[in-house]
């Protein structure tokens, strides 16, 4: 086994000359018994808003005060060690600016076992090892704790949690071995694996502490002097830690490899198999059952290299700074000054996407709602929905009878049109039908104040013609949501040349109030979202109408990683609703996009995939099939896919060369956002660039250089 104590750590420390450093600082502190802990402090000088961090500089620094305590240790001056964080926080895990910055494999692999070599530490000390989780803990913070003898959390710590999944990696200072030995195999699969793939959720404290993960939980007022006190009482044998999680012989022989089947099959029929890092965590995980530690810590330094150098670690580094930095600084945003004040907000519609809007709203923005309607009925039916819904989440613990009690009393219904007249904020959610969105805001002005922004849900239409028949159309603006509106984090703004300033810095003060992205896009068909789909719906449409199955076309485009084959994506979207986007774009750009016949009889027919009774689909519909079997010339699964590539690289080009977003981010943005565009791609423009698509169609790249590994 690697003997890490021989390797030469200056290469990455050469790399790491910006390094935020994150110190280790010592204090010995006297238990009531007697007995003397030495107190290690994680501190990089800064407030909370830059977490401590784990470069190559910090780990050196802190190997060497754990080499000081074990001297000491042996020397009897102390008889445990522990270590905790600044205010707030313990470790936000490795510093990833270092992390995508390795020049090469063997510095990857270095910093690998520079992370093992230096929490190894934890277990060699001669003396017991804590680590005090006094807030958040990701990644190598957490790791820190699991190479520790000990942990104890505050239960106060919001995130706890191994994102290294999400990003395109692996846990590589010891959480893919140490965890399931510690609390089993199928929590270690939730934690490593399951979180992660759902949108990074992270535990809270009390979650970590039912798992195992934490062997004492504690308030935040007295955390750490209750972490001090219990640990004297385990360095005095007065406190007996029981880990009731962690697995026995039973587990190992009967569970273990059957849970991490399970996983990987509900894995490939979730996402597919392009991710590598889903993958490779569950080889590490399944190999954990057995062998020693410095062979589970050898596996992740290898893993960690390979994942840490490839293109897809890559792409995800990109992508998530797009949803951390872009996202929160908007491309074309106007001076925040400009947006007016919300103080109420009127929905035309009480339909379920009106509905949807209405309790969104309220509960973000906590100001008076008022839907309207036809008639009384479906104004009473969308309330109706509205507080069933606060019931709902009442009933989960969610909000508190004082929350739920003043949302129901912000939410109003009316047929008058005047209760809109103190409205700042008016959105639409009607049919989409140019004539129809027309016709209502022409009559809504009519009620409205002078100063009241008038913002439109519609998907496909122009924003510009929508407000054809206004006095004011400068007030009016693009407020695309995604489905299910309290999900989806994305909504497209869209500007019309027409739209004033104040009225789009209201759309995105109002759009950051909803707790939501929003990025500015011009008024053009399909917006960015629904044109890049229309692209992949029409080129997979195009493929089964000239006699390739459903199949072969699901095949031939899942490289692209997408969350759902394109068979999938139609019956997600709805066949009628495919069938207006893919006419919509063929009616804008008729030599660009693709219109299906076959796409409107299946509408009329109403189903393509078979499913069971509880929705899970088992095939194709036979009577689907029969309709789309007349073509005579099937494409091959590599030919579907290099035409959607060629296809999609001229479509973003020119997406870009008219402006309608500042740039290939803003694309990648609302992919990831909207679409649920895989991390592990960059979003679309990345992976264009990599499979060359982008030379061949305009002879570039959308990025220089290019967002790859240096594999």
């Amino acid at each position: 086994m690697t003997d890490y104590s021989t390797i030469d750590f200056s290469p990455l420390v050469a790399l790491s000359a910006d390094e935020v450093v994150t110190h280790s600082f010592v204090q010995d502190v006297t238990l009531p018994g007697g007995k003397v802990i030495a107190l290690i402090t994680l501190d990089n000088g800064r407030d909370h808003t830059r977490p401590n961090t784990l470069g190559p500089i910090t780990l050196m620094e802190l190997g060497r005060v754990l080499d000081e305590q074990k001297e000491r240790a042996g020397r009897g001056e102390i008889h445990g060690v522990a270590i905790t964080g600044k205010p707030f926080i313990l470790a936000a895990g490795a510093d990833l600016s270092k992390v995508s910055e390795v020049d090469s494999r063997e510095s990857a692999l270095l910093l690998g076992q520079l992370g093992h070599f230096t929490f190894g530490k934890l277990d060699a000390l001669g003396v017991p090892s804590f680590v005090f989780i006094n807030g958040l803990a990701l990644g190598g913070g957490l790791e820190i704790g699991l190479n520790a003898n000990y942990r104890t959390v505050d239960a106060s710590a919001p995130a706890i949690a191994l994102p290294e999944v999400f990003l395109g990696l692996i846990p590589g200072w010891g959480g893919a071995y140490l965890l399931p030995n510690l609390i089993g195999i199928e929590n270690a699969l939730k934690v490593v694996v399951e979180n992660p793939l759902k949108t990074n959720r992270m535990l809270k404290a009390q979650d970590a502490f039912e798992l195992g993960i934490a062997d004492a939980i504690f308030p935040a007022a007295t955390f750490l002097e209750d972490s001090l006190r219990w640990a004297g009482g385990v360095l005095d044998g007065t406190v007996k830690v029981t880990r009731k999680n962690q697995p026995g012989k039973v587990e190992r022989l009967v569970k273990w490899d059957a849970a991490v089947g399970i996983a990987r099959k509900m894995l490939e029929s979730k996402i597919g198999t392009v991710a590598q890092s889903p993958y490779v965590a569950l080889d590490l995980l399944k190999a954990a059952k057995s062998g020693t530690r410095a062979e589970g810590f050898a596996r992740e330094d290898e893993a960690l290299a390979d994942l840490a150098t490839g293109d897809q670690f890559q792409a995800s580094n990109y992508a998530f700074n797009l949803v951390q930095k872009r996202a929160k600084r908007p491309a074309g945003a106007p001076d925040k000054a400009l947006a007016q004040k919300v103080t109420k907000v009127g929905v035309i519609g009480a339909g379920l996407m009106a509905s949807q809007f209405a309790l969104l709203f309220v509960r973000r923005l906590q100001v008076p709602v008022v839907i309207t309607d036809l008639d009384q009925g479906r104004v009473d039916k969308g309330l109706d929905y509205i507080r069933g819904e606060i019931a709902s989440l009442l009933a989960k613990g969610r909000i508190s009878p004082d929350e739920a009690n003043r949302l129901n009393a912000l939410v109003s219904g009316t047929t008058n049109k005047s209760d809109f007249a103190d409205c700042d904020w008016v959105i639409e959610a009607v049919f989409e039908e140019l004539g129809v969105k027309q016709d209502v805001f022409a009559d809504v002005e009519q009620y409205i104040s002078e100063t009241a922004i008038l913002a439109t849900n519609t998907s496909s239409l122009s924003v510009e013609q929508i407000g054809a028949k206004l006095a004011h159309p400068e007030r009016l603006v693009g407020f695309h949501f995604f489905n299910p509106v309290a999900v989806m984090p994305l909504i497209e703004v869209v500007k019309t040349p027409k739209t004033t300033d104040e009225t789009l810095a209201t759309a995105m003060a109002t759009a950051k109030a909803l707790r939501k992205n929003a990025v500015i896009t011009r008024d053009t068909p399909g917006f960015v979202v629904n044109r890049v789909l229309a692209k992949v719906l029409g080129e997979a449409m195009y493929a089964v109408d000239s006699g390739t199955s459903f199949a072969t076309v699901d095949e031939a485009l899942a490289p692209l990683g997408l969350p759902m084959p394109p068979s999938q994506l139609l019956d997600l979207v709805g066949l009628k609703v495919g069938a207006h986007v893919l006419d919509t774009h063929h009616e804008a750009f008729p030599d660009r996009f693709y219109r299906s016949e076959n796409l409107h009889k299946l509408a009329e027919y109403g189903t393509l995939l078979e499913k069971d009774s509880k929705g899970k689909v088992k095939g194709f519909d036979k009577g689907a099939l029969k309709i789309v079997s007349g073509g005579k010339q099937p494409l091959q699964a590599d030919e579907i896919l290099r035409r959607l590539e060629d296809g999609l690289a001229d479509e973003i080009h020119r997406m870009l060369e008219d402006h309608v977003v500042e740039g290939p981010e803003d694309i990648d943005l609302c992919m990831i956002l909207g679409a649920g565009w895989p991390f592990q791609m960059g979003g679309i423009t990345p992976y264009l660039d990599r499979t060359g698509a982008s030379q061949r169609v305009f002879g570039g790249t959308f990025h220089d250089p290019e967002i790859r590994g240096i594999r």
